[in-house]
C-alpha cells in the first residue's frame, strides 16, 4: 500500500455534520447579509452544493457552483467572490467550537507520514481549498503533511463517484490497488472500491450508514484497526 485517503468530516475530525452544516448556513448567511437576502442566499448555496453533487468532470466544481450561483443572482455573483473569501478566512474558524479533536487519528497520521505513505485529504470537494485546511486544522492534523488535498478548486467530482477517485489516483501518480480510502460514511466512501481502491470504514460515534448495510461488508474498526489492516496489506 502506498497512499491512504482519509475523509475529513467524522473520520479525522469529529462532529456532528447536521449541526455544524445548520451553523454553518447561518454563520455564512449573518456575514453577507449586507449584499444578500439569507433565505435567497442560502436557497441558493444549495442550489451550487447540488450542482457540484452532480458534476460530470466538464468543469472544476469551483465553475461549476458559481455558476449555479449566478443563475440565480446574475453576473455581479461574481465579483462577491471575495465576500466569500474572507468568510472563510475569518468568521468560518468560529466553528471550530462545534468539533472535536481524535487523538488517536492525528496520531495515526502522523505515523503513516512517518512510515512513508502518500497522504490524501479526501474529503468532499464541497468547499474551497482554504475551508478544508483550516478544518484540518482544527482536526489536529498539518496540511503539509498531505501530499494532496482535495477542494472546488482542483477537483472536477464529487463523493461517490469513480470519477472523483480516479482523479485523485492519477493525481497522486499511484494505481488504485495501491490505495486505500479510510472514511466513516458507507455511501460516500466505501464506493472507493468499485473503482479499485482498497477501503477501510471507521466505526465510531459519526458512522453514515444511511442504507443501513451490514458494516461487516468492509474491513472497519478503529484508528488501531486501521494501522494492523496496513501492515497485513503493504
Amino acid at each position: 500500500m502506498r497512499a491512504v485517503l482519509f475523509d475529513l468530516d467524522g473520520t479525522l475530525l469529529a462532529m456532528d455534520q447536521d449541526v455544524f452544516t445548520k451553523a454553518y448556513f447561518g454563520a455564512l448567511a449573518e456575514k453577507l447579509s449586507g449584499a444578500y437576502d439569507p433565505e435567497k442566499l442560502i436557497k441558493t448555496v444549495w442550489r451550487g452544493i447540488g450542482a457540484m453533487l452532480k458534476n460530470d468532470g466538464s468543469a472544476t466544481n469551483e465553475q461549476v457552483f458559481w455558476r449555479a450561483f449566478a443563475d440565480v443572482f446574475g453576473e455581479r455573483a461574481y465579483d462577491d467572490i471575495p465576500l466569500f473569501d474572507e468568510f472563510y478566512k475569518t468568521d468560518f474558524n468560529e466553528l471550530k467550537s462545534l468539533c472535536g479533536r481524535n487523538e488517536r487519528a492525528v496520531r495515526t497520521v502522523k505515523q503513516l507520514r512517518r512510515d512513508g505513505y502518500k497522504l490524501v485529504l479526501a474529503s468532499n470537494p464541497l468547499f474551497p481549498s482554504v475551508a478544508q485546511k483550516a478544518r484540518m486544522r482544527w482536526a489536529g492534523v498539518d496540511p503539509d503533511d498531505f501530499d494532496y488535498i482535495t477542494s472546488y478548486e482542483n477537483s472536477h467530482f464529487c463523493k461517490p463517484q469513480a470519477g472523483y477517485y480516479a482523479e485523485i489516483v492519477q493525481a497522486i501518480d499511484c494505481a488504485a490497488a495501491d490505495c486505500i480510502m479510510v472514511g466513516n460514511d458507507v455511501g460516500d466512501d466505501m464506493p472507493a472500491r468499485d473503482v479499485g481502491l482498497k477501503v477501510f470504514l471507521t466505526v465510531n460515534d459519526y458512522l453514515i450508514n444511511k442504507t443501513d448495510k451490514s458494516v461487516d461488508e468492509f474491513p472497519h474498526g478503529d484508528f488501531d484497526d486501521l494501522l494492523r489492516a496496513l501492515a497485513v496489506v503493504s
